[in-house]
């Protein structure tokens, strides 16, 4: 059985997958920044000799996307520099490599669901630094690398959007929320499964680029629609424009993601995405 390295595991895939390592025969090895410092080549060259890692999944990464507009400096360090670190000595060592980015690295001006050939311009610094982590990995080559684009997270654990709207729509009467950006939401403990369902799958020369989310489609308004109708909790929801609620950094208005490579590749079954959403919030105690 494979000796598994998780970067990230505070994070919210991080913590799913942990919580479903206790259902696989493979030993897990958690690391957050205290126990492992993925910008340092040597720790993790160190860490990787000492317990004879086979597989890295790499879910580390600098996510204050406004907050790293004025630290493009640090978001580079993790988001790019470290991925190449990681990719250099998966490849050294023949290790499989599963690094996780994001749909942040295009503009959003598709019309269409993005397919991993499309072209990447990313608006933001954090877009760009996840971009530039991406060629990373591509330049160094690695076999039985993968890439997955996600988009939307949420969980049960950290910090997130359907977190914030179960917050404030229990103190408040009404919330404003973006209508006007449109894409899908990802459950990251479905997300936890898939990954953990490809790890054996893994048979590739080159680097390959993947995209998942839930199935389905809409807009921020939308979800934050559906989290309270599920959670019964009685707020009213008023749709706004992007430019109503400025940020330091650009998000993309579309970014729909095409899964069909995920899908067919590793013979994945993604779940619709407000099934997704029933069982997170049964999980958290917001619906019966």
């Amino acid at each position: 059985m494979p000796n598994i390295l998780v970067t990230g595991a505070k994070g919210q895939l991080g913590s799913e997958i942990k919580e479903l390592s206790s259902c696989s025969d493979a030993t897990f090895f958690f690391t957050d920044a205290d126990a492992l410092d993925i910008t340092d080549k040597k720790a993790i060259e160190s860490f990787i000799e000492t317990n004879q890692i086979d597989v890295i999944i790499n879910c580390a990464a600098y996510t204050a996307v406004d907050k790293a507009e004025e630290n493009e400096d640090l978001a580079d360090k993790v988001n790019q520099q470290a991925v190449k670190y990681l990719a250099e000595v998966s490849k050294e060592r023949d290790i499989k490599f599963i690094h996780v980015s994001t749909d942040y690295v295009f503009d959003g001006k598709n019309y269409k669901p993005y397919i991993e050939d499309d072209v990447t311009n990313p608006p933001s610094v954090y877009g760009k630094t996840k971009l530039d982590g991406e060629k990373a990995l591509f330049k160094v080559a690695a076999k039985n690398s993968i890439i997955i684009r996600t988009s939307w997270v949420y969980s049960s654990f950290g910090a997130n959007f359907v977190k914030t709207m179960l917050k404030y729509g229990k103190e408040r009467d009404e919330l404003r929320v973006i209508y006007d950006q449109v894409g899908t939401p990802t459950y990251a403990r479905d997300l936890a499964k898939a990954i953990l369902d490809i790890i054996p799958q893994l048979d590739n020369e080159k680097p390959e680029v993947y995209h998942y989310s839930n199935e389905g489609v809409l807009s921020w308004y939308d979800f934050a629609k559906e989290i309270m109708k599920m959670a019964k909790i009685k707020c009213n929801i008023v749709p706004i424009e992007t430019y109503e609620y400025p940020l330091p950094a650009p998000r993309p208005h579309y970014s729909l993601l095409n899964k069909s490579k995920i899908k067919k590749t590793f013979n994945i079954t993604i779940p619709f995405w407000k099934d997704s959403l029933s069982e997170c919030l049964i999980k958290m105690g917001e619906r019966s």
